[in-house]
């Protein structure tokens, strides 16, 4: 089945790269295009996409502008960025504002056809590239109070612990190995965060982690 993709983006050169990677991607098609920001809701509506790829910087209407205009309206609709910008404040707001994903403009065909594979699959991502500034930009807004995290979300202090290794990046083997646990054992506890928090994909975890403030600069 062929995931239909819109894209907006007001670089004709942009499009065109963009559109010309897809085309090597077996299983996507982009059924439409944009070059402004204030044609995303007309265009979602009628085509119904799913999967919309945005740009952030756009002369007449800017991508977070349109795609708060498409959350009101659509709210379920998938978004995933495609900025040039690694600014960490605009990347927390637009995943804030309800993008699924955020993808630099020089990304490879595979790492685009990864975005577009979460995406499709209900999941987020992150462009490996940035992902350290989103956790780091998250950490700048702790506050001062907050709440014990093994207590307000559920978990017991073993599953926070193996969240916090997962959200740093540690793989199953190096979470066992590391907390002298089988990696059957890790894999059940992971499996349980994930149930409870109802997350079911690494780059939602850290953007949970770091919003809920579950990781600290001590971390």
């Amino acid at each position: 089945m062929i995931c239909n993709l819109l894209l907006v983006d007001d670089h004709s050169l942009i499009r065109a790269g963009v559109r010309a990677l897809v085309m090597d991607i077996p299983g996507y098609a982009v059924i439409g295009e944009a070059n402004d920001g204030t044609q995303l809701v007309e265009l979602v509506e009628r085509l119904n996409p799913d999967i919309v790829l945005l740009d952030i910087s756009m002369k007449d209407t800017s991508g977070l502008d349109a795609l708060q205009q498409l959350k009101r309206v659509r709210p379920h609709s998938k978004v995933l960025i495609l900025s040039m910008h690694t600014d960490p404040s605009l990347i927390m707001q637009a995943l804030e504002s309800g993008a699924h994903g955020y993808l630099l403009k020089d990304t490879t065909a595979t790492e685009l056809k990864h975005a577009l594979e979460a995406l499709r699959d209900n999941e987020r991502y992150l462009s490996p590239a940035i992902a350290h500034t989103v956790i780091n930009q998250a950490l700048t807004r702790a506050q001062k109070h907050q709440p014990d995290p093994a207590h307000a979300h559920n978990l017991t202090a073993r599953q926070l612990e193996i969240l916090r290794l997962i959200v740093r990046g540690k793989s199953t083997r190096e979470i066992a190995n590391g907390l002298n646990l089988s990696i059957k054992t890790v894999e059940t506890h992971r499996a349980q965060v994930m149930k409870r928090l109802q997350i079911h994909d690494v780059a939602g975890l850290v953007l949970f982690a770091v919003r809920e403030q579950i990781i600290s600069l001590d971390d």
